[in-house]
């Protein structure tokens, strides 16, 4: 693991030896400034949007199952739920091989159009077929855009923050979160039969947040000086310097990068750290998309009242915010791996908990830790991430372990009710197979190369 640690960008190089800094070297040596905020906002607000429309599914299924038109079973809800986790393992695949090629930005701008232009779609579905159809676009949109923010994120942040900066991009994810369960619980039972279908309607806003993206988030220096557009490149540094009240300095011209071959995460280089960072996508995604998409559905059935469910989960869900920002402070304290696995660690036991709760307020407060714990680590992992391979992969290395996570994502909600069944209807079961995969989670974590203070590998 030890060997994992370094990499050629943080070693000395020929541009040093000649008293010049390479232009990630310039943005590397940093400090947080206005203009990583700007980015770290602008992307965060994307991140928010898919948040909120995958925090909105889980509410919305729970209304359409309960609308006289459709009257869905727990089966039907269950495929729902998972096709968009599959077209989220096809999304996040092609989105991370397409930045490699096309640049991050416009792979950001482009999936927020996908899933705005879809959610609206949804909205106007008038039988199963059409919802489904509508729900794997909308999961395009989705699984592209996730991997595809965090490396630009990753990117642009100094060594130094790196990781406290994409923890906080993950945290937006709190704040969509937030305002699906609003919706769900303000929205959704006030507006008649068409508040699931206003709902979703909402959830279409991210088509003119795309307009904003265009403008307000510049493109990857890596992919730019990649493709040769040194001008571009330049600009960008300079307007991150300037932000510092740093002076510009000459830099040697970028060199292309060598062809993508995504065969090289099964190399022998990468070959340890991709079967950890896929096993570890894999189920944590199992365990959060099992109890979170459910989790309406489930307290509605614990407790006999759809309203009152909602009103439980928006408690559980602000919890998130908390357990993101205890783990942006760690990250840069502890490290990424030690971080990731006590949080994984504290997941598993919540899980339990969670599974044996038969009050509202063990609910509440075993719920609340799940949800912090759990989504502290979500933050950590996306940090974690785009760190463990250099430019010419990353996007595709993220993206593909995000795929392998969408896998787990579609299993996890058709198991459900199959586990219900197992448990005579009630959460035990699912619960206590959920701490089971957050324990599997840890022991995958502990396994990554851990990459803190170190630059990113070019």
């Amino acid at each position: 693991m030890t060997t994992a640690q370094t990499s050629p960008s943080a070693q000395p190089t020929a541009a040093r030896a000649d008293g010049m800094l390479t232009r990630n070297e310039r943005l590397d040596r940093l400090p947080f400034n206005k203009a990583h905020r700007k980015l770290l906002v602008a992307s965060g607000i994307g991140w928010a949007f898919d948040a909120m429309d995958v925090g909105l599914v889980s509410f919305v299924v729970a209304a359409i199952a309960a609308d006289p038109h459709f009257n869905l079973s727990a089966t039907e809800k269950s495929w729902v739920l998972s096709i968009g986790f599959v077209g989220m393992a096809i999304g996040a695949a092609l989105g991370g091989f397409v930045a490699d090629r096309v640049g991050r930005k416009t792979v950001f701008a482009a999936t927020l159009v996908i899933f705005g232009l879809a959610n609206a779609g949804m909205a106007f579905s008038w039988t199963l077929a059409a919802l489904l159809i509508a729900r794997f676009v909308i999961g395009l949109g989705l699984g592209a855009e996730l991997p595809v923010a965090s490396t630009l994120v990753s990117e642009f942040s100094p060594t130094a923050q790196r990781g406290r900066m994409t923890v906080l991009l993950e945290s937006f994810w709190a704040v969509g979160w937030i305002i699906a369960a609003m919706i769900g619980y303000f929205v959704i039972p006030n507006t008649g039969d068409w508040g699931w279908r206003w709902a979703l309607l909402i959830g279409a806003l991210p088509l003119l947040y795309a307009i904003v993206t265009r403008v307000h988030i510049p493109e990857s220096v890596r992919f730019l000086e990649a493709q040769g557009r040194e001008d571009e490149a330049e600009k960008a540094v300079r307007y991150f310097e300037a932000a510092s009240g740093v002076a510009p300095v000459e830099s040697p011209k970028g060199r292309p990068l060598p062809k993508i071959r995504t065969r090289e995460l099964f190399g022998s280089k990468y070959i340890a750290r991709t079967a950890a960072i896929w096993a570890t996508w894999f189920f944590v995604n199992f365990s959060y998309y099992g109890a979170f998409t459910w989790m309406p559905s489930l307290l509605a059935d614990q407790f006999g009242s759809l309203t009152k469910s909602f009103g439980y989960t928006l408690a559980i869900s602000i919890a998130q915010l908390p357990g993101y920002f205890l783990a942006a402070w760690l990250v840069e304290v502890w490290g990424r791996r030690k971080t990731l696995s006590v949080f994984l660690a504290v997941s598993a036991v919540a899980a339990f908990l969670f599974s044996q709760a038969g009050s509202v307020a063990l609910v509440l407060v075993f719920g609340m830790l799940l949800s912090a714990s759990n989504l502290g680590a979500w933050g950590v992992l996306y940090a974690v991430t785009p760190e463990i391979y250099p430019t010419r992969l990353r996007g595709a290395a993220a993206g593909a372990a995000a795929a392998c996570g969408r896998v787990a994502a579609i299993i996890a909600p058709l198991l459900v009710p199959w586990f219900l069944t197992m448990s005579g209807g009630d959460k035990t079961v699912a619960f206590v197979i959920f701490a089971a995969a957050f324990v599997l989670a840890c022991v995958a974590a502990l396994c990554l190369p851990e990459r803190k203070g170190l630059d990113l590998e070019d």
